[in-house]
């Protein structure tokens, strides 16, 4: 019997080395394994799982946070609280550097909320229509939309986001 592999959760190809998830089980790391990545973009505002650390140190995959690890404590107490502009900006300076970033992931909790803002604000970027913006977050975000998700997503000033025109990707 051959090997299996399997995606995590909400995983996703969104451009060429590229990719989009939810949080990675053990189950999901010789997936992972295949992708060769370079560095994950962890949104998640909950630790990660040791077992996770100890997957991408093994690996030597660097690992970044930008989801303010601690803030779950806040929606345990019933507010939730969105990603920053400051941190979707530092997200997307990380997508844009092909160079020294990929193949690179995105995770989240579920891979819906905080990576489907990012994700829609780098279509924003790629000069996509906002319906289409919103299609494809809609369909990662399934039952638990977000309208404030959308309207973030509709109101990023893509002005803010600079563009090494050296490092960008082909695909903007």
């Amino acid at each position: 019997m051959g090997s299996y592999y399997i995606p995590p959760v909400n995983f996703g190809m969104v451009e060429d080395n590229l990719y989009r998830s939810g949080q990675p089980g053990e189950l999901n790391f010789p997936f992972l394994e295949k992708l060769k990545l370079k560095k994950i973009l962890y949104l998640s505002n909950e630790e990660p799982p040791s077992s996770f650390l100890n997957f991408v140190r093994d690996q030597g995959i660097e690992f970044e946070s930008l989801g303010n690890i601690g803030e779950e404590r806040q929606a345990a107490q019933g507010h939730w609280s969105p990603m920053s502009e400051e941190n979707v900006k530092k997200a997307l300076q990380q997508i844009l550097d092909v160079e020294h970033n990929y193949p690179l992931c995105l995770v989240d909790n579920v891979g819906r909320n905080r990576v489907g803002i990012v994700i829609g604000c780098l279509r924003k970027l790629q000069h996509w229509n906002l319906t289409s913006i919103l299609e494809e977050y809609r369909r990662y975000a399934g039952s638990k939309v977000r309208l404030h998700n959308e309207q973030f997503i509709e109101l990023f000033d893509v002005d803010l986001v600079t563009i090494d025109k050296g490092r960008q990707p082909p695909w903007l």
